[in-house]
């Protein structure tokens, strides 16, 4: 009597001792109670469930091997011995080892338990063959009946696969399930983007009379994606406010995400207003949104209210910040942000690390790109990639030794590395590189074989090129073949391109954009729309190239009525998806057939401007004669942090020769080096040369000619003979008609 008092006082000291123990995680601690077990000797006596606890201790503390040992020298053990050998081995990755222990389990004449086969299924690494197995033997032993846990674990499992037609039948065939089963089954349908069966499902789970928790929310939010689906997450947003969700972060920080994937920005920014306790998901969202839509100020303005209120940024905030700078292209807002990232200690991490080397690479500051990719402490393929498309947009040969350091640090480039090496590469290059593509498995891969194709093209190996067509039995896949037809279009063999497309049996969105700019570039202006109409009745959708074409077109044809006509198709299929290119061109378009209102109002609506837009408006204000706005909304683009180029001085230049700004015209050809940077070229000479004889400023002009770097070209000579002429400058005739 007084022995099984004594036992059963240790025991209760032992529990008491593992209640402290799985409190503190602490490896020494566990190893002690693991002696102070092993001293009172490993007995049948001892419970199983002091083992079981240690052993989980163990697992916790990441000591598998231990675990492991553990296990071994039990004397006896139970499911839950075995369930936890398989959870410790699922959650470190090591699915055969947790099968076996599974297989041992049962040939030990155990039966599984609901926990022990729902963590086989959730192992990432399990395949398909062998949760099929899992599945036809839970339904052998009743297991998939029993509760919903089981079905629940097989609908994440064939997820995770993309078998969503058996989840759903799996889900069909459940006859217990719970929220949780409602919530996966609603989410795997949400992130496969079918919206109209997750609100559905949605639908019968309230009907269904559940308590709603805010994972209820997650799966039918996930399936929203554009401006057609806002009318339904209006109704969920309602929906939400009567169920008393308001005050749960989560789900508002949902609503904010779908009103701007949804593209109701304005929505988004009133929902954000109304969280009362805004975390890190908050803000972060809606600074993604305004970063895509209203430029870096608004979002580093927005950022800055974020510190303000004690929210911490994380790597997502400065990727948003730092993309909306990069598609600007404006280097010092990217600075100032960068400035931040290194405040917060952010500059080695690499997902950062790469946005600003990108940043700063498609900005040409291949030094500051350097920079940032040797502060990433733990660097990717996506670095390495980020560093070497920089320099290979540059033509620089650095790309090709990047590739080289690439591979000697160990790391495996990708295809994304090999399409932007091949880009810079030349002739002899080139060869070594297609070598390398052979050697590793890349040689039919989609992308790889098309940047092959353009580099040989580029180098002038056009019949090394064309061999790729021959090789094939022009069978050649679709981007290869659209890489065929692009070299035919960009060599001025429209003819070709046509005639290498036509016998295509299915042409992609990329061949009929390929196929409408040929037919633009030899002037068929009739034939571009009607082989836009036979690519709508083959039921292919333009794109913004698409688009683009069509409008040139129209700019071409100085045809306002057919341009508008476009323009009300665009804004009919959906304007929204016009990106800042399309927009730019339509601009254009506009300024060239004479309707400058439409222009200025294209891009006041624009959120995104380039430097493009910029240049397209002072050209469009320049043509049709309105001269100080063009130099006012040049000195507003300046100050808005936009450097010039030399595209953007011919407009402004333009510009001042039909107002006759003489001073203005050449105030900005000095600043143009002195302050930019930017080597005048021939255009510019002959703007600021014909500037300033038609204002009576011969002489002037004649010692711009004297100092061209280069000699002048027929057009310069003939403005400053027609000046002379004007001016009575009988010397200044005599040189003029010497040279033109």
């Amino acid at each position: 009597m007084s022995f099984h008092g004594g036992s059963l006082k240790h025991q209760t000291r032992l529990l008491q001792l593992l209640h402290a123990c799985s409190r503190v995680r602490s490896l020494s601690a566990t190893k002690a109670l693991h002696a102070l077990s092993i001293t009172t000797g490993l007995s049948r006596k001892q419970p199983i469930f002091v083992y079981n606890n240690i052993m989980s201790q163990y697992f916790s503390l990441g000591e598998i091997v231990v675990a492991r040992k553990l296990f071994d020298r039990m004397p006896l053990r139970n499911v839950v011995s075995y369930n936890i050998m398989i959870s410790a081995y699922n959650t470190s990755g090591y699915v055969e080892e947790a099968w076996k222990m599974f297989y041992e389990m049962r040939v030990s004449g155990f039966e599984p338990s609901q926990y022990g086969v729902s963590r086989l299924l959730s192992c990432v690494s399990l395949d398909v063959y062998l949760g099929v197995q899992l599945h036809s033997l839970v339904i052998k032993n009743g297991l998939f009946d029993c509760d919903a846990f089981v079905g629940t674990s097989l609908l994440g499992f064939y997820g995770r696969h993309g078998l969503l037609e058996e989840a759903v039948w799996t889900f069909q065939d459940m006859p217990c399930r719970s929220l949780v089963t409602w919530n996966s089954m609603i989410s795997l349908l949400g992130n496969h983007g079918f919206l109209e069966n997750c609100v559905y499902l949605f639908r019968e789970l309230v009907r269904m009379d559940f308590d709603l928790s805010q994972g209820s929310f997650v799966g039918v939010f996930s399936a929203f994606s554009c401006s057609q689906d806002l009318e339904c997450g209006e109704h969920l947003h309602a929906f939400v406010i009567k169920k008393g969700f308001t005050g749960e972060n989560l789900v508002m920080n949902l609503l904010i995400n779908m009103y701007v994937k949804c593209t109701a920005i304005c929505s988004a920014e009133k929902i954000f207003k109304e969280v009362q306790y805004k975390d890190v998901v908050s803000w972060n969202t809606i600074i993604g949104a305004i970063a895509k839509i209203g430029g870096p100020k608004n979002a580093v303005e927005l950022f800055s209210q974020m510190s303000m209120a004690g929210v911490m940024p994380t790597e997502v905030t400065f990727v948003s910040l730092i993309n909306c700078c990069r598609s600007l292209e404006i280097p010092i807002s990217g600075e100032s942000v960068h400035a931040k990232i290194i405040q917060h200690a952010y500059e080695s991490n690499v997902i950062v690390g790469s946005v600003l080397v990108d940043f700063y690479a498609k900005c040409d500051n291949l030094k500051a790109a350097h920079r940032c990719f040797y502060e990433i402490c733990e660097k990717n393929v996506v670095s390495w990639n980020a560093l070497i498309s920089g320099y290979s947009n540059s033509y620089s040969p650095t790309s090709i030794l990047l590739l080289q350091e690439m591979l000697h640090s160990g790391y495996r480039p990708n295809e994304f590395s090999f399409s932007a090496v091949l880009k810079s590469s030349l002739a002899l290059e080139l060869q070594q590189l297609h070598c390398l593509v052979v050697r590793m498995g890349f040689e039919q891969h989609y992308f790889v074989l098309s940047s092959l194709i353009m580099s040989y093209a580029k180098n002038g190996l056009i019949s090394d090129a064309l061999v790729f067509v021959t090789a094939s039995d022009g069978l050649l896949p679709d981007v290869p073949s659209n890489a065929i037809a692009g070299i035919y279009n960009r060599t001025g063999q429209y003819y070709e391109t046509l005639r290498f497309l036509c016998p295509l049996e299915e042409l992609d969105i990329v061949s009929w954009n390929i196929m409408i700019a040929a037919l633009g570039r030899v002037g068929y202006y009739k034939e571009v729309f009607e082989l836009f109409q036979q690519m709508h009745l083959n039921q292919v959708w333009p794109d913004n190239y698409t688009f683009v074409s069509l409008l040139s077109v129209c700019a071409k044809l100085c045809d306002l009525a057919l341009g508008s006509s476009l323009h009300a198709y665009i804004i009919k299929t959906d304007f929204s998806s016009c990106d800042t290119f399309a927009c730019n061109v339509l601009l254009d378009m506009y300024g060239k057939c004479g309707s400058i209102e439409s222009s200025v109002k294209i891009f006041d609506e624009m959120r995104c401007k380039n430097l493009i837009t910029w240049t397209a408006l002072i050209s469009a204000l320049g043509v049709n004669g309105y001269v100080h706005k063009a130099l006012e909304r040049f000195r507003e683009m300046i100050l808005l942090g936009f450097k010039p180029d030399g595209v953007a001085f011919t407009a402004v230049l333009t510009a001042c020769r039909h107002g006759g700004l003489g001073r203005d015209g050449l105030e900005l050809f000095r600043q143009m080096t002195s302050d930019y940077g930017v080597e005048p070229k021939m255009d510019h000479y002959q703007c600021v040369v014909d500037l300033l004889v038609k204002v009576g400023h011969v002489t002037e002009a004649g010692n711009i000619i004297s100092s061209m770097p280069f000699p002048p070209n027929m057009i310069i000579w003939r403005c400053f003979l027609e000046g002379c002429k004007s001016n009575g400058n009988a010397t200044d005739v005599d040189q003029a008609v010497a040279h033109a």
